[in-house]
C-alpha cells in the first residue's frame, strides 16, 4: 500500500480508505450490512495496508461508527489508524440536533466518540455546507474541537467552491485551524468538480477524498437497468439512480 500526505498536512494517510456508510445497521437501508457482515470487509482493508476509514455520525444513525470503533479494537492499534467521520445531519429528534452551530458540533464530536470508543477522532469533517448558521460560528466550534484535543485534523465536504474559498480566508484571517480536506463527489461519470473545487484544492494544498468513486457502482458494471441479477444495493439506491441515470 502508497500511504501519502493529506493534503498539505503531515497526515499519512493509505490512497485508498474504506468508506463505512455500507456498513452498520441494515434497519438504515435495505443496501447496509449489518455488523456481523461488516467486520471481515474492515479485517481485510487493514491486512491490506488501509489505514484510512471515513464514517459519518448519520450513517446508519450512529451504528456506522459503533460498528468501526469495535472493528478496530479488535483488529488494529489505535494510533496506527485514521479515523474520520462528519457532522451535519441529524441522528435524533430536535431543533439543535442538526446542522453546523457550535452546539450541535459539541453535542456531536462528543456522540461520535462515544460510539467510536476513542477519545479522539483524526479528522473531523462537515458534511455539508450550512446556510442557517453563520460561518464563524462554525470555523471557531471547529477549531475549539482541534484545541480541546477531540480532533486531530478538520475537514470539509460537498459544497459550492466559493464557500470552501470563504471559509478558507476566514481560517486564515482569524489563524483557526484549517481544513486540510474536501471530500467531495467526482468520478468518470460526474466531473464537474474539475471546474472549479479541484483548481481550488490543488492551490490551497487541500486533499481530496472523492466520494461514489465509483458512481456507486455505475463504473464497476452491476448498474445496468432490468438486468436480472441485480444487486441488493442497485434494487434499493434510490438516490443513486437519480445521481446517474
Amino acid at each position: 500500500m502508497t500511504y501519502i500526505n493529506l493534503g498539505k498536512s503531515g497526515l499519512k494517510v493509505s490512497r485508498l480508505c474504506l468508506g463505512m456508510m455500507s456498513y452498520g445497521a441494515s434497519a438504515w437501508r435495505p443496501w447496509v450490512l449489518d455488523e456481523a457482515d461488516s467486520r471481515p470487509f474492515v479485517k481485510r482493508a487493514l491486512e491490506r495496508g488501509i489505514n484510512f476509514f471515513d464514517s459519518a455520525d448519520m450513517y446508519s444513525k450512529g451504528a456506522s461508527e459503533e460498528v468501526l470503533g469495535r472493528a478496530i479494537k479488535d483488529f488494529a492499534v489505535r494510533d496506527e489508524v485514521v479515523m474520520a467521520t462528519k457532522v451535519f445531519y441529524p441522528v435524533k429528534d430536535g431543533p439543535n440536533a442538526r446542522g453546523l452551530s457550535r452546539k450541535h458540533i459539541f453535542d456531536a464530536i462528543d456522540a461520535s466518540l462515544r460510539r467510536l470508543g476513542t477519545d479522539y477522532v483524526d479528522l473531523y469533517q462537515i458534511h455539508r455546507y450550512d446556510a442557517a448558521t453563520p460561518v464563524e460560528e462554525t470555523l471557531e466550534a471547529l477549531h475549539d474541537v482541534v484545541k480541546a484535543g477531540k480532533a486531530r485534523y478538520i475537514g470539509a465536504s460537498s459544497m459550492y467552491a466559493w464557500q470552501f474559498a470563504e471559509m478558507l480566508a476566514l481560517q486564515r484571517q482569524h489563524g483557526w485551524a484549517p481544513f486540510i480536506s474536501m471530500q467531495n463527489h467526482y468520478n468518470l461519470v460526474y466531473r464537474e468538480e474539475e471546474r472549479e473545487m479541484i483548481p481550488l484544492c490543488r492551490a490551497r494544498g487541500i486533499g481530496l477524498i472523492p466520494w461514489s468513486p465509483l458512481a456507486r457502482g455505475f463504473l464497476a458494471g452491476n448498474r445496468q437497468r432490468g438486468r436480472k441479477d441485480a444487486t441488493r444495493r442497485e434494487q434499493h439506491d434510490d438516490f443513486g439512480h437519480n445521481l446517474y441515470y
